[in-house]
């Protein structure tokens, strides 16, 4: 398949991509526990249920902590890329599946070891105690898998291959499905059986991504690459707090729920353990219609985060306003199957008495109640974490589950006992939605005033621009000086081309030669006897040649097409017949291009002054070759300047005031 472009692809052909396959992936991860659920209450009955809802909050404080980084990672691959970072891109995603193994086992041998006191903590009873602890002792044991490989889906999918993260879903959810009644019924092993299964399975997907290491599209993973550093696995952790935080809220509501249910329900006629059991079931239930919802949000993760790091505001509307209006309809859909057909989602899992289906029913019809604005609420939290805003999308998870439903069920159940758990639902959706609204308002306000007020400038610069004569900026640089940043700076200030890496498919279809050939060797003569030798064969031009002359021809027609920036490539010298061109070289100390090297380019401060003398030092062979000047000879530049003298941006300013001032002596 060709790699989707999130810059130019239509919103709905890239939404379809990315989404789809991730709302599979995770209806996936959620049916684990709800198959299992399935498969128990047929097999065990409803107190192996209510067993597994005990031990869901501790699936579920893991879940938290493998999407915390694996979105976090996925927001940091997606705003890198945006900003064509790609070292940095590179960093944070080996940092972030690094601190997943570190947390992984950390939390797996702390659940084995007080598992007894988190089943009290988390509602046990001691109908429930024995059931909960044969489960949840093999669960923890394959904790490690599931949070990696959960880690790793989030990444393989903002890496884009979706279909890949699905499939390594899909291959685990059905080898459980067929696990899970051999256990439970062939081998006559309950509860057990269904944890083994279960485990199982997440080992199978986490080796199916661990595959994928090797197969990234957009970066390159190597051994190298997994150097610790604690500054990007706190900027990954960050980006998926929303993440995080989503799913602590939902452990610290079932915690709350299960104990306020311990508390009211003994004193109400359903009693302790159906309440326990069926708001468990229900909440699985909308687990998997959520899923759907954050599926299509998190699907979107990658198209709003490059399109936000790349500027390009109207795309990251036009997506925004895409993703709310598919999730109102999932919503709405829920909020219909829950009001009309309760008794028939609750039977999918197992038989009860008339109690447990009274319970059933309403819990599904007054928890789930405003289960409509669900949508818009989720989506916005989602979007907010893409676009490097954290901080407003932890708000609004927070919001819903922590400031409101937690005061609400506290109350309301002092005075309705367990009818007000299942009244604090709507109460705290409704005010969540309000919540989003206004935030998700003021943002987009946001967005289209920068989309508005940047053309007008990058207009009113390009009419500037057309009303002098052509211009073509050159500017060679040493490695390490920032050249190819002021390039790209001055480029965008004048509202004209910049052509630098972007020359190397002209040039590729010019000479024939491959574009990760020409990335390697343009500007880096090679002098080597074999190549001097073939010469002799091939029309006396070596591969060296035959770039060079390619890419003085594309730089040619680029310059008498418009006005540009163009960066090294021989430029000065191919155009030097031309006029309207200003030819500027860019040098600094070597302290601050040992910096930059270290910072923006990942070489090893203790032989980063090495590497960068001796590229420079392939430069100057280059040019000096086929130019028959000395590269650092400022005689034959308009411009010279020392960048660490005035900093990058100053710099900028500096080089379009002699532009002017030239053109001005000029006339």
């Amino acid at each position: 398949m060709k790699p989707l472009d999130l810059g130019k692809e239509k919103i709905g052909k890239l939404l379809k991509a990315f989404a789809i396959p991730c709302i599979i992936s995770l209806v996936v991860n959620a049916l684990y526990n709800m198959v299992d659920q399935i498969f128990i209450g047929w097999g065990v009955g409803y107190l192996g249920n209510g067993a597994t809802n005990v031990i869901f909050p501790i699936a579920v404080l893991c879940l938290a902590f493998s999407l915390m980084f694996g979105d976090g990672t996925s927001a940091y691959l997606s705003l890198k890329l945006g900003e064509k970072k790609k070292e940095e891109a590179q960093a944070g995603v080996a940092n972030g599946i690094i601190i997943s193994i570190i947390i992984s086992i950390i939390l797996g041998v702390l659940i084995f070891a007080f598992l007894p006191q988190l089943i009290t903590f988390f509602g046990g009873t001691d109908n429930l105690r024995s059931y909960a602890m044969d489960y949840g002792y093999i669960i923890a044991i394959g904790i490690p898998f599931m949070m990696i490989g959960t880690t790793l889906n989030s990444i393989i999918r903002a890496d884009g291959a979706p279909k890949y993260a699905m499939i390594s879903m899909i291959i685990g959810a059905v080898l459980n499905i067929i696990l899970d009644p051999i256990s439970i019924f062939v081998l006559d092993m309950g509860i057990k059986g269904a944890a083994i299964a279960t485990v199982v399975s997440q080992m199978v997907s986490f080796f199916i991504n661990m595959m994928y290491l090797k197969r990234f599209k957009s970066i390159k993973i190597t051994k190298e690459s997994f150097k610790p550093s604690l500054k990007i696995m706190k900027n990954v952790s960050m980006l998926g707090i929303s993440s995080f935080i989503t799913q602590m809220a939902v452990m610290i509501v079932i915690t709350v729920e299960n104990t306020l249910y311990n508390k009211y329900g003994a004193t109400s006629k359903f009693g302790t353990e159906i309440p326990i059991t069926v708001h468990g079931i229900v909440m699985k239930i909308n687990m998997i219609l959520t899923s759907i919802i954050i599926g299509i949000a998190a699907g979107s993760q990658p198209i709003v985060g490059y399109n936000y790091g790349a500027k390009q505001y109207d795309r990251v509307k036009k997506t925004l306003k895409t993703v709310m209006a598919l999730s109102l309809c999932v919503s709405a859909v829920s909020f219909v199957l829950f009001q009309t057909i309760p008794e028939v989602l609750i039977g999918i899992f197992g038989s009860g008495d008339v109690l447990y289906n009274e319970f059933a029913c309403l819990a599904f019809r007054i928890f789930l109640m405003l289960t409509i604005c669900n949508g818009i609420q989720i989506a916005s939290g989602i979007f907010f974490q893409a676009v490097g805003k954290p901080t407003k999308s932890a708000f609004i998870t927070l919001s819903r589950q922590i400031l409101f439903f937690i005061p609400a069920a506290v109350i309301l159940s002092k005075y309705y006992g367990v009818m007000g758990v299942l009244y604090a639902g709507p109460v705290a959706d409704g005010l969540a939605f309000v919540i989003s609204i206004i935030l998700l308002v003021l943002e987009t306000k946001k967005l289209s005033k920068k989309t508005t007020e940047e053309p007008k400038t990058i207009q009113k610069i390009q009419e500037s621009i057309e009303e002098k004569e052509h211009l073509v900026i050159t500017i060679n640089r040493e490695y390490g000086s920032g050249g190819r940043y002021i390039g790209k700076l001055l480029a965008e200030k004048l509202g004209i081309k910049l052509y630098d890496k972007n020359l190397i498919t002209m040039v590729s279809n010019e000479s024939g030669l491959s574009a990760s050939y020409i990335e390697e060797k343009e500007q880096n003569r090679t002098e080597t006897l074999l190549a001097n030798f073939n010469s002799q064969y091939y029309n006396n031009l070596t591969n060296d040649d035959t770039l060079f002359i390619a890419e003085s021809n594309a730089i040619k027609e680029i310059a008498s097409k418009e006005s540009c920036v163009i960066v090294g490539r021989c430029a000065d010298y191919v155009l030097k017949d031309e006029e309207n061109v200003f030819k500027i070289f860019v040098y600094s100390d070597d302290e601050g291009k040992v910096k930059r090297a270290v910072t923006y380019y990942g070489l090893d401060e203790k032989t980063a002054l090495k590497e960068i003398h001796k590229i420079n030092k392939a430069r100057q062979k280059h040019y000096n070759h086929y130019t028959g000047m000395e590269w650092k000879d400022l005689e034959h530049y308009d411009f010279s300047i020392n960048v660490d003298k005035f900093g990058i941006e100053k710099t900028v300013e500096i080089i379009q005031e002699m532009i002017n001032k030239k053109k001005t002596i000029a006339k």
